[in-house]
């Protein structure tokens, strides 16, 4: 394989290297992106051709793009959407000590029944808790998976294996994984974006968007949603160097050669460039992208921007929708950060020592969010082509943490949900066993939700693979199955 010519013959990167003295904007004109390999035919690196190389995918798609919501922190699952009614009949009884007292955190203490009132909603009869009364209008377009398990009780592995299939970090995340596959319907914008809590990273941090050992240019791309912040940081240089040589510039692109040429194997260097040729355009595109003051205001006033707890996760799920809309592959949002505050509310749904509190805070927010990003996919058209799903890393206990008035982590069962995109709007698969402690009818993992997911974007997860270290990696490792009763 000649790598000197398959990095540096492409026109946009040899304009890109002979343009730096004009900035960015000088190929943001040029730049081109060429496709990477995921399945089809081998190519002489080994691997095989995309969809977006071939233009077809293993079976037509009912979606085009995906909204992840991620929940971090452990939401409990019996206090949002899998109603338990044994739970009120046992409620202030001592745990079942053959079920093992000890917990993630603690010791177990009585079995609590939900903090918030169950009630059913729309044609499907679909038990929701008080806590979500406008998400609620949506359950008729919803799936649940209440039968969700996790193979870890920690906060980083959890989410680890909820993005990537694997407790370990350093795998590639679905969204890297999609775009591996399928690449982008957009030029100027990342395919794979990432909208971080206004309070920070998630657990795990970047890992959770990772490439790990997929081509680097598949990670996710940040995109700040705090109103103090610039949306891409760095994305514009203080001080262009607008009087950069010519011998400069070739002596830049000698180095970038002898680089490529020592490292054949090595995708950094072209990730590299490819993201300057990236940074380029979005200098044109992300400003436009970004700027919510374009929206009306009941557009505003349905994702409550205005308001100060509410308004910050509205404007990440406006600005899932305005991707969207620009051809986005895979938007990835997170409704909470790291346990890092200092404030006595957590930062997220870890509700340990007070349940009301924490769920009561977060129930709002998401509450209001994703009723108005549902609402507004789907007055556009858009919601049949989007595929929405929420999940968190695990739930939490059927009974309380000890003698404090919160609940522990339970990575035995939790709920996840999914909406649009070829979804059987109205449907369900599996159950928690009767107190809510265990899956007891069709255990899912991880590698099912992701298997659904990308056999709705037209995918055969098994067929998705990247060779590495002598095996050929994909997102379901050896496992999953596509949840064809919810599609």
């Amino acid at each position: 394989m000649n790598s000197e010519k398959s990095i540096f013959s492409c026109n946009s990167r040899r304009q890109f290297l002979s343009g730096l003295g004009d900035g960015f904007g000088a190929t943001a004109l040029a730049a081109m992106f060429g496709s990477e390999s995921a399945f089809g035919e081998p190519t002489a690196s080994g691997q095989t051709a995309t969809p977006s190389t071939t233009g077809k995918c293993h079976h037509r798609p009912t979606a085009n793009c995906v909204i992840q919501i991620f929940c971090p922190g452990g939401m409990s699952h019996v206090d949002t959407w899998d109603y338990r009614p044994q739970l009120e009949r046992i409620h202030g009884q001592s745990f079942d000590a053959e079920l093992g007292k000890q917990t993630f955190a603690g010791v177990a203490g009585t079995y609590a029944k939900s903090f918030w009132r169950f009630r059913q909603h729309g044609e499907c009869g679909r038990w929701l808790s008080d806590l979500f009364p406008l998400m609620s209008q949506h359950v008729d377009d919803m799936a649940f998976i209440y039968s969700m398990q996790n193979k870890s009780a920690l906060h980083g592995p959890a989410m680890f294996m909820m993005n990537s299939g694997f407790i370990r970090p350093g795998f590639p995340s679905m969204g890297s994984w999609v775009t591996y596959g399928l690449g982008c319907e957009t030029d100027n914008l990342p395919s794979f974006v990432v909208l971080p809590d206004v309070r920070g990273l998630p657990p795990g941090g970047a890992n959770n968007w990772s490439a790990g050992f997929l081509p680097a240019m598949h990670q996710g791309t940040i995109v700040e949603t705090a109103t103090n912040n610039p949306p891409i940081a760095n994305l514009f240089p203080p001080n262009p160097h607008n009087n950069f040589s010519g011998a400069g510039r070739d002596f830049l692109q000698f180095l970038n050669q002898q680089h490529a040429i020592e490292r054949p194997d090595d995708s950094l260097l072209e990730a590299r460039i490819a993201s300057y040729e990236l940074a380029a355009k979005l200098q044109l595109s992300a400003p436009e992208a970004v700027d919510l003051t374009r929206e009306s205001e009941p557009i505003h006033k349905l994702y409550a921007i205005a308001d100060e707890d509410i308004g910050p996760f509205g404007r990440q799920c406006l600005l899932a929708r305005r991707f969207v809309e620009r051809g986005v592959r895979f938007i990835q949002i997170f409704c909470g950060a790291e346990n890092t505050s200092s404030k006595k509310i957590r930062p997220n749904w870890d509700s340990h020592e007070d349940i009301v509190r924490d769920h009561g805070y977060w129930g709002r927010i998401l509450d209001v969010g994703v009723h108005a990003l549902l609402s507004d996919l789907k007055s556009r058209g858009l919601l049949d082509s989007t595929l929405v799903f929420c999940t968190t890393e695990f739930g939490r206990q059927p009974f309380m943490q000890g003698k404090q008035k919160g609940r522990d982590h339970n990575p035995g069962v939790f709920t996840s949900w999914l909406a649009g995109g070829g979804i059987k709007g109205g449907t369900c698969y599996g159950s928690s066993d009767d107190v809510g402690f265990k899956a007891a009818e069709n255990p899912s993992y991880s590698y099912d939700l992701h298997a659904t997911a990308l056999h709705l974007l037209g995918i055969n997860h098994e067929k998705l693979t990247y060779y590495q270290n002598g095996i050929q990696r994909r997102l379901t490792d050896v496992h999953g199955h596509v949840i064809h009763e919810i599609v």
